[in-house]
């Protein structure tokens, strides 16, 4: 058989058991690894190129060095799991770089990070004010995490003491101008729905490039057709529209009538209204 046949055949299952082997080890990104992992990969990757170019003239030798590779960082990963310390000692420990708003220069030496770099990070997690960040730590990955001021902060629901709806993930339903029936099967949906709902916004299928079915159960498309402009839902808004002027209406009737029971009929669901409508108002009003 001639070489490069050989070569072929070699990287061609080579490059299969690479993939197998990585997904073995972790699924974590590159970017977020720790040292040990990604010295583990580039490891793996080399001796499998050796191997697929016949550098490694013995091929047993070749896969044994690979399998003692991946065992080892699987036994590393298992014992990490089961000691604290042995995770410390391998893949290292969380530094405090800013704390109480004081930038620990000591430690910035100790990672090997100048001002310059901390300020670079910070700013890709749109903080660019160092006076704004109460406390940061740089992770054993290298990636730094940064607590905010309280004043610093952004204002949630929860500071205000609002309720909001509880929300779900995006189902996406349609792709390139395809209806995904496991999707739609997900929000408890079917394709009967989704033409009913192509259909009133005069939109057909084969123009849609994406839709996807929000927790709200309301569907957002994008077209190919970018000049076509579509409506945006309002299904929500005007139930609670609607409420909100049957509980108008009533206040309007209790005012007009003189009748006593019918007084305490309109007063008694005007209030029944505007508990509806503040109960209602996180899932219909965000």
């Amino acid at each position: 058989m001639q070489n490069w046949i050989i070569v072929l055949l070699r990287t061609f299952l080579l490059s299969i058991l690479t993939l197998v082997v990585i997904r073995i080890i972790g699924k974590g990104s590159l970017s977020k690894t720790t040292p040990f992992k990604f010295v583990s990969y580039i490891v793996i990757a080399i001796i499998a190129s050796l191997i697929s170019l016949g550098l490694i003239e013995n091929l047993v030798f070749g896969f044994i060095s690979l399998a003692v590779w991946v065992v080892f960082s699987l036994a590393l990963d298992y014992l990490s799991i089961k000691s604290k310390w042995f995770h410390n000692f391998v893949n290292g420990r969380e530094t405090i770089l800013i704390k109480d708003g004081k930038v620990m220069e000591e430690n910035l030496m100790d990672v090997r990070f100048t001002g310059e770099e901390l300020l670079r990070d910070l700013r890709s997690k749109n903080i660019f004010n160092l006076t704004d960040v109460e406390f940061a730590v740089m992770e054993s990955t290298g990636e730094i995490n940064a607590l905010l001021k309280s004043e610093k902060k952004s204002i949630t629901p929860h500071d205000l003491q609002k309720k909001v709806a509880p929300l779900s993930e995006s189902q996406t339903v349609i792709l390139d101008g395809n209806i995904l029936d496991e999707p739609l099967s997900n929000k408890g949906l079917n394709q009967g729905w989704l033409k009913i709902q192509l259909s009133n916004l005069g939109v057909s299928l084969d123009n849609v490039f994406i839709g996807q079915v929000d927790s709200s159960g309301d569907l957002f498309i994008d077209l190919f057709d970018d000049s076509i402009l579509l409506p945006q839902p309002k299904v929500k808004e005007m139930l609670y529209a609607n409420i909100s002027k049957v509980q108008a209406d009533c206040l309007a009737f209790l005012l007009e009538t003189n009748d006593l029971k019918a007084k305490e009929m309109y007063s008694d669901n005007a209030i029944k209204l505007k508990k509806m409508m503040d109960d209602l108002e996180p899932y219909l009003l965000r």
